[in-house]
């Protein structure tokens, strides 16, 4: 289940992060070609001054999925002792992870994502897989079957402008997928990186 922003979603004030992320996605399409210069400042301008969520999007609805080389899946198995990926690392268009016995752990706060869409496949098994997202961040999970495990989607607040969408499919199996933002102490620990 998805849980779609409420009516007034585009209403709510942006904050300097919200501005900041289409800012540099309005970057990175002029970088890739997507946008001339002449458009490049006038969607920079109305970025920079935009008061609502509302104002924002528009600035980015047009430029379609960043492109992105074709590869093999990024794939993690979690076998008896499990498996992670955290910390900086590339986010691929696709994910497969095989929760095992030991879990999987997918953690995004720190990954670069020049996506706008991520597809996650999932085979939870017995011990799970748990998938951590910035806030703003969102996951449809439509396409997900519960199984035993089910789905425990613990993200909080609309999906931000110029945020990438986790697509979600596959099964829950026994362990279950749980989609969360950083907790407080993951709050701090990244807080602390960045400032020293």
């Amino acid at each position: 289940m998805t849980a779609e922003p409420s009516p007034s979603a585009g209403r709510m004030r942006a904050s300097d992060a919200d501005r900041e992320a289409v800012v540099e996605l309005l970057r990175e399409a002029a970088a890739d070609g997507r946008l001339d210069l002449d458009e490049l400042d006038t969607r920079l301008g109305q970025a920079l001054v935009a008061k609502t969520r509302g104002e924002l999007v528009p600035l980015t609805d047009d430029l379609g999925p960043v492109a992105f080389e074709p590869g093999e899946p990024l794939t993690l198995q979690g076998g008896i002792h499990g498996a992670e990926r955290t910390g900086v690392w590339k986010v691929p268009p696709r994910i497969v992870a095989f929760g095992g016995l030991g879990g999987v752990r997918l953690d995004f706060t720190r990954a670069e994502c020049r996506l706008r869409e991520v597809e996650v496949d999932v085979d939870a098994q017995m011990a799970g897989v748990r998938i951590v997202v910035p806030v703003g961040w969102k996951a449809e999970t439509d396409a997900l079957d519960l199984g035993f495990g089910g789905l425990k989607d613990k993200t909080e607040g609309d999906r931000l402008p110029g945020t990438p969408v986790i697509r979600l499919t596959g099964t829950c199996g026994a362990g279950g997928v749980v989609i969360r933002n950083p907790n407080l102490r993951e709050r701090r620990r990244q807080r602390k990186e960045q400032a020293g």
